[in-house]
């Protein structure tokens, strides 16, 4: 009974491991829904997936590019990549925290047209809009598709 009531002890001093939401809309840049974001996709803009190595593996909007928050993201601070490229920046859903801190850099780096597609890969999926399966990312440099 003492190791029950030390348990619950405890757990009432660790706070809830809730997900917290994700910001609206991050300065510099543009929040879009679904449909703004396939509008987007039919005309060509860049998506930029900076979900993990396995959520991409998983599934990711056709035709995005693999950026990784946490590794290879800091490629599009390159000088050389045009600034006027339109780039729509997304992780899964509303809940993941790593696409707004993406979109923050994209912005900070001076990119002039950053779209923050804040509902995600989930809301892609679930509008059964086109997906990219079980692929790695195309080993062109990123620096020759801005062209």
């Amino acid at each position: 009974m003492r190791v029950l009531h030390a348990m619950l002890a405890t757990l009432a001093v660790v706070p809830p491991l809730l997900a917290a939401e994700a910001p609206e809309q991050v300065r510099g840049a543009t929040t879009v829904g679904l449909v703004q974001a396939l509008h987007l996709h039919y005309h060509g803009a860049l998506f930029i997936d900076v979900r993990s190595d396995d959520h991409w593996r998983w599934g990711h909007i056709a035709g995005a590019l693999h950026l990784p928050l946490a590794h290879e993201f800091g490629e599009l601070e390159d000088p050389s990549i045009p600034r006027e490229l339109p780039l729509v920046i997304y992780c899964d859903s509303e809940l993941c925290a790593s696409a707004p801190r993406a979109v923050e850099r994209a912005v900070g780096w001076g990119y002039r047209q950053v779209f923050y597609f804040r509902e995600g890969y989930f809301a892609w999926q679930l509008a059964d809009l086109p997906l990219g399966k079980a692929q790695a990312s195309p080993p062109v440099p990123l620096s020759a598709r801005a062209r």
